[in-house]
């Protein structure tokens, strides 16, 4: 009998970068869970972030994301470092530009691996790198009419 690091389940798959994209229509949860999914991933960890009414103490009304050109390249290339760095069967990453309302989806990302920590790690590199590294920016209006531009990287 195989041991279960034998099995071609438990590795990478070949092409595991599913979805990347920048959207000016609002994301879809069910759409970024489909593009992970994987008979062989044991494990599939989901991240949504969504616009909230407030930032640092102030009430927030709205904001808008814009980004640079390059930043759906940039998107690729964090998530190949991930799938360079774990066991990803699957990942897909999708960011929103345009304006936003609080409650709206603005961004989603998922993993599958063979094993929940694996996705569960994989996942959080994925989102934290993405807010760090890609060129998009958030511009918040706040409820006593300031504004605030922050940038993701």
């Amino acid at each position: 009998m195989a041991t279960t690091n034998d099995h071609p389940g438990e590795l990478a798959a070949p092409d595991p970068v599913k979805l990347i994209g920048i959207r000016e229509t609002p994301l879809s949860v069910d759409e970024v869970f489909r593009a992970v999914g994987d008979d062989a991933a044991g494990g599939t960890a989901l991240f949504v972030g969504t616009v909230r009414n407030h930032d640092d103490g102030t009430d927030v009304d709205r904001l808008g994301y814009s980004c640079h050109p390059s930043a759906e390249a940039e998107m690729r290339r964090i998530a190949e470092k991930v799938v360079a760095e774990y066991p990803v069967r699957a990942l897909a990453a999708v960011h929103r530009v345009g304006d936003l309302e609080v409650g709206d989806l603005a961004v989603v990302v998922a993993v599958s691996c063979p094993h929940r920590g694996e996705a569960f790690d994989a996942c959080r590199k994925l989102i934290d790198d993405l807010k760090h590294e890609v060129p998009i920016w958030k511009h918040q209006t706040f409820s006593d009419g300031t504004e605030e531009w922050v940038g993701a990287c």
